[in-house]
């Protein structure tokens, strides 16, 4: 029994040293933490070269091992709970790996955090995550672990009057950047970032006018947010962007009667 005990420790010491060392003999799930039971971030091929926490400073449980994911990740906040009226994602909301209540936890919010917003399903905003994450690989793992099977994305049901946020921007085209004006505040005490869609207009014949002729679309074809392009020169030229993919860098606020988001821009450009 003692000599069976000897060789398993010796065997998973050999494993441990593989991994430092480089390379991943199979396919290892990476978990949110030292548990097969917990949700798995992301999967490391085999042949990667998993780099261990904080230089191994990070304990784990025997036949574990903590190790370093850069990013950035995909994560999902609640629209409602978790962002500021600035769309700033709040310190300490919990960062999910998918747009429900009881998925696995990816990581703790920040302060000091760089999440862009990057869509929206249902209630939930959709982030990208630029920070080191911390994840848990199994040392005894002996077999591939399967990939699991991407989710099929359907479009939320339209919910009234719910809060709205960028929605999936998708693989972009290149362009010509258009006309740039530095504005200070931008017009709000929320602080400035970048936004992402299809440029449109709201003008529509015979139809009431808008609060703004200009809004952002995600790629559903929705709008989620007005532009306000008052603080903008050089606007006889916006025509030009009508119906194409941009980026707008401005602070996000309410409509005056909370329904609506509306950024007030202050460049814009071709994505």
């Amino acid at each position: 029994m003692k000599t069976k005990l000897i060789l398993s420790a010796a065997l998973l010491l050999v494993a441990a040293t593989a991994l430092v060392a480089g390379t991943l003999a199979v396919t290892t799930a990476v978990h949110t933490k030292p548990d097969t039971g917990s949700s798995a971030i992301t999967y490391l091929k085999a042949g990667s070269d998993p780099v261990p926490a904080a230089g191994g400073s990070v304990s784990a449980p025997d036949g574990w091992m903590a190790i370093e994911l850069a990013g950035p990740f995909e994560g999902y906040v609640e629209s409602n709970k978790d962002l500021t009226k600035g769309l700033d994602v709040k310190a300490g909301a919990a960062i999910r790996l998918a747009p429900r209540a009881d998925a696995g936890v990816l990581a703790i919010a920040e302060k000091s955090d760089k999440a862009t917003i990057t869509g929206l399903r249902g209630k939930w905003t959709q982030i990208s995550l630029e920070k080191k994450i911390i994840g848990y690989i199994r040392l005894t793992e002996g077999a591939p672990t399967p990939m699991p099977t991407p989710p099929v994305n359907r479009a939320p049901a339209p919910t009234a009057n719910a809060p709205v946020a960028p929605g999936v921007y998708g693989v972009a085209t290149g362009g010509q950047a258009a006309p740039m004006v530095d504005l200070g505040d931008g017009g709000s005490s929320a602080l400035p970032r970048q936004f992402a869609g299809k440029f449109v207009s709201t003008r529509r014949p015979l139809a009431p006018r808008r609060p703004y002729d200009y809004a952002l679309n995600d790629d559903a074809g929705k709008r989620y947010a007005y532009l306000d392009i008052s603080k903008l020169l050089l606007t006889e030229q916006i025509e030009n962007y009508i119906d194409r993919k941009v980026v707008v860098f401005g602070a996000g606020k309410n409509s005056r009667d909370g329904k609506d988001i509306v950024i007030v821009v202050e460049t814009l450009q071709l994505k």
